[in-house]
């Protein structure tokens, strides 16, 4: 599950999908595949900003698109999330999955992934709270020493 999270795209392959959406688009309706399409290859970009798009794209389609697509969006609207370390917006999604789905695989997969960065970045969270406290009583007790000195 990690390679899923993990895994970009090439900038041809962005610019691939979005002739497609595009020349959709100017057609006047873009069909829910090639949204998907797109919104799909954007959230695997290196890219925030393309990310952030393609998030957008894929919550149009929860709102309008069959089943399978819904599920597909879900799963990648976490995947989106969890690549910009919105981790409680991925967890929202993917339990969206898995309450249509209860035993889907990958999304059990995502969950746990992201779960595990949750934790860890609770602990490092913690962990900087405490240095910049010893850091802080460091200055304090640098201060009070001076005082005394003089």
């Amino acid at each position: 599950m990690e390679e899923i999270v993990n895994e970009t795209v090439t900038i041809d392959e962005i610019k691939r999908f979005e002739r497609n959406y595009n020349a959709e688009l100017a057609r006047g309706k873009v069909p829910a595949k090639v949204q998907f399409e797109y919104g799909w290859c954007l959230v695997r970009s290196p890219y925030t900003n393309d990310i952030k798009k393609g998030n957008i794209l894929m919550e149009e389609l929860l709102h309008g698109g069959s089943q399978e697509i819904k599920r597909d969006c879900l799963f990648y609207l976490g995947v989106g999330h969890f690549r910009l370390k919105n981790y409680t917006e991925a967890l929202q999604f993917v339990k969206g999955l898995l309450q249509m789905e209860p035993n889907n695989h990958q999304a059990k997969d995502l969950e746990q992934v992201i779960k595990r960065k949750m934790n860890k970045d609770g602990l490092v969270g913690i962990a900087m709270i405490g240095g910049a406290a010893v850091v802080v009583g460091g200055i304090v007790a640098a201060g009070m020493a001076l005082a005394k000195g003089k």
